[in-house]
């Protein structure tokens, strides 16, 4: 019976792929964890526990969603590669939920109709970073996240001020949450392996109380001033944003934004925000 497997190893999803006549497609960026211990790892940095309310995306041929279910947890899986979904259900079995849906299409309400979830994935790299803004910035019934993504995604999602990798992503990630790199993942735990190292990044969500018209205007200057990230603020938010009100945020007209931390971010969205209105 299914359930009496916990996890996969690189030995069970080769004979599961080859089984089904299937491999692994690089369009989706399938590369599937092989190693019980890096799921139950991830399981446990998690912080879910018996009766946690989970999402998982990308379940993939189900070994992460096996780990999940172990704990107890109530699992939902979701995957968009329709040639996957027998295999899940004969792998996982009554275990979780597994829906057959792209997460870029997902009803979020409709899945996630509760708040208090937890969100634990082995993202593809290619939406790792839009699925992450997305539901920071739309999922609030989400309140923790614990995704595997390429290790230089990773970076930038944890990155503070003083770090190479800080950019506007790791400003739109702090603006809603706590991101910490908690662990790092070597390519041989997949199938196939990738050719970068992955970091597991743990988000919690962090409630700022603003309004939203500061968090709207806050996401565009961020995204104005990075996409000149070598221009000094003066002259990437000319036209926009007066040198004296820069000064008022307490940030110098000569900064560039990557020198520029979140609580003066949001200074400068709400004095911009005063003056328009």
């Amino acid at each position: 019976m299914a359930g009496q497997r916990m996890t996969l190893s690189i030995t069970d999803v080769r004979r599961i792929l080859d089984e089904a006549g299937i491999s692994p497609k690089k369009s989706l960026g399938q590369n599937f964890v092989v190693d019980p211990n890096t799921v139950r790892r991830i399981a446990r940095l998690s912080g879910i526990r018996e009766g946690s309310q989970v999402l998982e995306i990308g379940a993939g041929l189900g070994s992460l969603t096996l780990a999940l279910a172990e704990t107890g947890a109530d699992v939902t899986a979701i995957e968009t590669d329709g040639s996957l979904i027998p295999i899940l259900n004969s792998t996982v079995g009554e275990q979780a939920r597994i829906l057959n849906v792209d997460v870029r299409d997902l009803s979020w309400s409709d899945v996630l109709p509760t708040p208090g979830w937890h969100l634990v994935a082995n993202l593809p790299y290619n939406i790792a970073t839009t699925v992450v803004l997305t539901v920071l910035d739309e999922v609030p019934a989400v309140t923790r996240l614990l995704v595997m993504v390429q290790q230089e995604a990773g970076e930038r999602l944890a990155a503070t001020v003083g770090d190479s990798a800080y950019g506007a992503v790791s400003v739109r990630v702090a603006l809603r949450a706590q991101a910490t790199i908690v662990g790092h993942v070597s390519p041989s735990v997949f199938y196939p392996k990738p050719r970068v190292n992955s970091a597991l990044v743990a988000i919690e969500r962090v409630d700022r109380n603003l309004e939203e018209h500061i968090e709207n205007e806050l996401i565009e200057l961020v995204r104005i001033a990075f996409n000149q990230r070598r221009k000094m603020l003066r002259k990437s938010l000319k036209g926009r944003i007066q040198e004296a009100v820069l000064e008022s945020a307490g940030i110098a007209p000569t900064s560039r934004p990557e020198e520029i931390e979140l609580d003066r971010w949001i200074d400068l969205a709400r004095k911009s925000t005063n003056i328009e209105s």
